[in-house]
């Protein structure tokens, strides 16, 4: 069993996640914190969606898809440049990250992260149910970092 485990010097989990990290304000991903990859991990995931659009939008909305991230990788900064990764489409039809911004309330944001047994090829404009299909039977462990937004 593992204890893999994000957190951001940003926000606690289930608190407010800052601003400036909204889609409309600075748009750039908060600084994650990652501990405890099992040691067989090839890759880590992650996925930041918003479960709370789905009224609005009628979907559960993707923020973020990044994969490939090295196992070794314990910190991610504010606006990241994934070179060392791959990032998919989120749901503003970008790549990489798009911030918080909800349309009608405070919404619930949440950051999975996932310790996979290999890397992946998902597609280099792969969404979120894409990398969760190459996903499949490939994950270690994983866990979950959970932010709210207005701030």
């Amino acid at each position: 069993m593992s204890d893999l485990s994000l957190t951001s010097p940003a926000f606690d989990d289930g608190d407010r996640i800052p601003e400036e990290y909204g889609y409309t304000e600075r748009n750039v991903n908060p600084p994650l914190e990652i501990g405890g990859v099992p040691d067989d991990a090839e890759s880590l995931s992650l996925i930041v969606d918003d479960p709370d659009a789905k009224e609005p939008a009628g979907k559960v909305w993707d923020h973020w898809i990044v994969w490939n991230v090295p196992p070794g990788t314990e910190t991610i900064p504010a606006d990241w440049d994934a070179d060392d990764a791959a990032e998919g489409t989120n749901d503003y039809g970008d790549p990489g990250y798009g911030g918080p911004n909800p349309p009608d309330r405070a919404h619930t944001y949440r950051f999975d992260l996932y310790a996979l047994d290999t890397t992946l090829d998902p597609g280099t404009d792969a969404d979120a149910d894409a990398l969760e299909d190459a996903m499949d039977g490939h994950v270690l462990a994983q866990t979950r970092l959970e932010g709210t937004y207005p701030a």
